[in-house]
């Protein structure tokens, strides 16, 4: 029984066609060494039977074109290429029988695709019973009565071959898109991570994930930057953090020395001063804050970085101290010592201290009559002290000068100066002068 249906665009030609002979053989007589087989059939001399000819070997070019050559019991068909032919098991041998043969044609009560059993019909299963044609790249679906030839997801149906899809030229992915076959995964730029959907991509905060940053970490789209605490910058690496020394910066991060620590720096004074603020330097008064060792009969003097004991009575011979004026420091050589004739009548004692290397000129004292009378004409001169010319005097008026500091000095040294006022009188004739002993402390810094 023959009968043809088509399944999706696939032709399918059943072909049933089985040769019965009669079940016993017939040995060819005695003598006989060649026996006539039907047609379509060779003598098999080994197995003593009649067996098919298999055309779609033994014929070249047996169908043309694009027909297909399919072989069945005694001959062969030449079908479209899609189309499928099932046959009925192959007999293992035909019986050979005197001509004529009796020949009785296998008939089905069930259509094709279907089996009978009992007493009805069942679908027949061609693909686990492998009666399909479907090509490699193909599975093999079974339908009821047929089957059909369909492609894995991610494959489509190119002639008769199914090819993979390229999914990644749909942009499906966010980022990037690596086909696979029958498939294609999505994948993140660093710095992200795939989202629930397998599509997105969602920023990743390598800050909580261990982020390699030594100090601080700043979460950003797609990346992290490290930044570092006050006082350190970030290495080369970008992760690192590493000291800044502020003190090689400048000499004057602080008035004194510069000392550098971990991310910080201080300042340090000398001995004698005091931190003012976190960069100056201010002296200490020893004298005021009752941290001299001056003795009795001693007057503490603070200077730059220190204190001098000096006695409370400076007045030596011809001087005498005048007891009117003990809080000025006046000595006073009296007119009745023959002695004093040439020197000063009065010697005041000052005191006062400057920084080293200091910018000159500078004005650094200024001194001033405390009397004026009418007609005295008043000159000031240096009198004693300035062995290499440090100093000099500019008069700014009758009464009053300032004493400059020409040539820049380096301490510690001290410099005791006679600065002297000589009064004059010429319409009486009439000529003094006073002294006013002034010691200068250079300290041994520049502030």
């Amino acid at each position: 029984m023959c009968s043809m249906r088509r399944t999706f665009v696939l032709l399918c030609v059943c072909v049933s066609l089985s040769l019965f002979h009669h079940t016993k053989s017939q040995s060819p007589p005695e003598g006989d060494s060649l026996m006539e087989c039907t047609d379509g059939y060779e003598w098999d001399v080994e197995s003593q039977h009649c067996k098919d000819i298999n055309e779609c070997q033994t014929i070249v070019e047996a169908c043309q074109g694009e027909m297909k050559c399919f072989n069945h019991y005694g001959g062969y068909l030449c079908l479209p290429r899609s189309a499928s032919v099932i046959t009925a098991p192959e007999p293992s041998s035909q019986s050979v029988a005197i001509l004529p043969m009796e020949s009785i044609e296998a008939f089905s009560p069930c259509p094709v695709g279907y089996d009978a059993q009992g007493e009805g019909c069942v679908d027949m299963d061609e693909c686990v019973l492998d009666l399909h044609d479907c090509q490699p790249s193909q599975q093999c679906v079974n339908t009821v009565g047929t089957y059909s030839c369909q492609c894995p997801d991610g494959y489509s149906k190119i002639g008769i071959e199914c090819v993979d899809i390229d999914e990644c030229r749909y942009r499906y992915c966010q980022h990037r898109c690596v086909n696979v076959p029958g498939s294609f995964s999505c994948e993140c730029e660093p710095g992200f991570q795939l989202a629930g959907n397998n599509h997105s991509c969602v920023d990743v905060n390598e800050c909580e994930m261990g982020a390699p940053c030594q100090q601080k970490c700043y979460n950003t789209y797609g990346t992290f930057l490290c930044r570092c605490e006050p006082g350190y910058e970030l290495g080369p690496d970008g992760h690192s953090c590493n000291d800044v020394d502020e003190c090689s910066y400048s000499s004057y991060m602080c008035q004194f020395q510069c000392v550098n620590d971990p991310g910080r720096f201080s300042c340090i004074c000398p001995e004698g001063y005091q931190l003012q603020g976190t960069r100056l330097c201010q002296d200490v008064n020893e004298c005021e804050t009752d941290k001299d060792q001056c003795g009795e009969g001693q007057t503490c003097i603070n200077i730059h970085g220190g204190y001098q004991c000096t006695d409370s009575n400076l007045c030596r011979e011809p001087y005498v101290l005048t007891r009117a004026l003990l809080s000025d420091n006046r000595c006073v050589c009296p007119v009745i010592k023959p002695e004093c004739r040439d020197l000063p009548f009065s010697i005041v004692h000052r005191y006062m201290s400057i920084t080293s290397e200091r910018s000159v000129p500078s004005d650094i004292f200024q001194i001033q009559a405390t009397r004026v009378y009418p007609g005295v004409y008043n000159t000031f001169r240096i009198r004693s002290g300035d062995h290499n010319g440090e100093f000099y005097i500019r008069q700014m008026n009758n009464i009053s000068a300032v004493l400059v500091l020409a040539r820049a000095v380096t301490g510690p040294i001290e410099y005791t100066l006679d600065l002297e006022m000589v009064s004059v009188n010429p319409l009486i004739s009439y000529q003094t002068s006073s002294a006013l002993r002034l010691s200068v402390f250079v300290g041994p810094y520049t502030f």
